[in-house]
């Protein structure tokens, strides 16, 4: 376990974490601390705390900030004011299609960050040259987005309330239509639409409710079956609870309202009962037939043949008989 306190740099700004050491630290207190941009002055967010796995890579707190360091802030602050003019001037010169946001000092004078947005690429090079060789000083242009933008210079919404960015949003949550289009609201850009040209950051607050009893309600269009009959649902509120139903009553048609709790679940077209299909029935197999055997050629009917003797056999000759001369 180590010890761990959360310090933060600009008012609202992202929160992060600090080694306090031996140092007892209370929100609101102002603190020197060691950053990758080099040793800063910031406000404690968050007291001190015990974390299971600290980061490796964590800063430790330097020490409670003096009088000289929180009137040193205040002087860098002017200064940043003063620069701000200064730069206005030169995009002005330069004519370049950018809007300068705001600017910050580092705490030892080393560098000087201009935040700005543009709608494309900016090519700033001689802007910067001109900006160091006036303020003698190292020179950054960071361009950020129009939600940053908001979070950096404030504001009143249409709600009436200041911006959730720049009052309690540390990080921005991705916002789509589909949130706005599943609670039912407007998608006239006007209407759903912050300050800042994108969707109001809140479309994101109530999604998750919204999402649950969207399961719970009936769509519309939907058939459902109500404890006075069966009809189609014309229009719902989420919240409410309340769905109208068109009533099918013959030629006649009425809109009832109920709640959610009453109607079943959208009911599906009946559809009538189809037999089962049988297996087609495999014909009967037919026993095998031999194969015919082929036609042997017919054999003569001979007498059988005498078995040899041995000896030879002649033919009876007849001989006619020899007439004897008379006298």
């Amino acid at each position: 376990m180590a010890m761990v306190v959360g310090v933060r740099f600009t008012q609202n700004g992202k929160i992060y974490d600090f080694d306090p050491g031996a140092l007892q630290l209370l929100p609101g207190d102002k603190v020197m601390v060691e950053t990758a941009r080099g040793i800063e002055c910031g406000e404690v967010a968050r007291a001190n705390r015990e974390m299971k796995e600290p980061r490796e890579d964590m800063k430790p707190v330097l020490r409670r900030a003096t009088p000289e360091d929180l009137a040193r802030a205040e002087q860098n602050a002017k200064k940043a004011r003063e620069a701000m003019r200064i730069c206005q001037e030169r995009i002005i010169a330069h004519n370049l299609e950018m809007k300068l946001v705001d600017a910050e000092y580092a705490f030892d004078n080393s560098k000087i960050t201009f935040n700005f947005t543009a709608e494309g690429r900016v090519d700033f090079r001689n802007l910067v040259k001109d900006l160091a060789s006036t303020l003698h000083t190292r020179i950054e242009l960071h361009q950020i987005g129009v939600r940053d933008e908001a979070k950096k210079l404030g504001g009143i919404g249409i709600c009436g309330q200041p911006f959730c960015c720049s009052r309690f949003l540390k990080e921005f949550q991705p916002v789509s239509i589909k949130m706005a289009k599943e609670q039912g609201l407007s998608l006239n850009p006007t209407k759903i639409s912050g300050s800042c040209g994108r969707l109001m950051c809140c479309l994101k607050y109530e999604q998750d409710v919204y999402e649950e009893l969207n399961k719970l309600s009936p769509k519309i269009g939907a058939t459902v079956t109500t404890p006075e009959g069966r009809g189609v649902v014309t229009d719902r509120s989420v919240l409410t609870g309340k769905v109208k139903v068109r009533m099918e009553d013959g030629q006649n048609t009425s809109v009832a309202e109920f709640h959610r709790d009453e109607l079943n679940r959208p009911a599906r077209e009946e559809k009538p009962a189809e037999e089962p299909v049988k297996p087609a029935e495999k014909p009967a197999e037919k026993p095998a037939e031999k194969p015919a055997k082929a036609p042997q050629p017919k054999q003569t009917q001979n007498h059988p043949a005498e078995k040899p003797t041995g000896k030879a056999h002649h033919r009876p000759h007849h001989h006619r008989p020899r007439n004897k001369r008379q006298g």
